[in-house]
């Protein structure tokens, strides 16, 4: 390997790698591959922390509307599927869903489904807020 194709540590113009699976190790992104699988997607699908605490995860508000953590992820997850069915492709599908966040009315929520390559190159799902990257 000469130079110019090295990409380790060792390489002068690398600044920092953070790999998805440290991400998920850390709590950056919440992993939810298997209820995905369930609802038919083929690729691992993972949500950045922000997505979920919105989302997924139960504030007090949805607390009192009754809400569950499993139901609203596949709200999100069920959002998703029906924009990806609804797009003409590509790595980056923005879509809406309705749910409980700061108050006990559903709000409009944005989202966006980016497929990119995992730690092994083979392609992985990543569900975010707009403003992520």
């Amino acid at each position: 390997m000469d130079d110019k194709t090295q990409n380790d540590a060792t390489d002068p113009d690398l600044i920092s790698a953070y790999s998805r699976s440290e991400a998920l190790a850390d709590g950056l992104l919440v992993d939810v591959t298997e209820t995905a699988r369930e609802a038919g997607f083929l690729y691992p699908v993972a949500l950045t922390r922000a997505a979920w605490e919105l989302c997924v995860a139960l504030s007090p508000p949805a607390k009192r509307a009754g809400n569950d953590v499993h139901g609203r992820l596949w709200d999100v997850l069920m959002m998703m599927r029906w924009a990806v069915g609804r797009s003409r492709g590509g790595p980056d599908i923005a879509f809406e869903l309705l749910c409980v966040t700061t108050s006990v009315r559903p709000s409009r929520v944005a989202l966006r489904a980016v497929v990119g390559p995992g730690d092994d190159a083979a392609p992985v799902v990543t569900v975010m807020l707009p403003e992520e990257s």
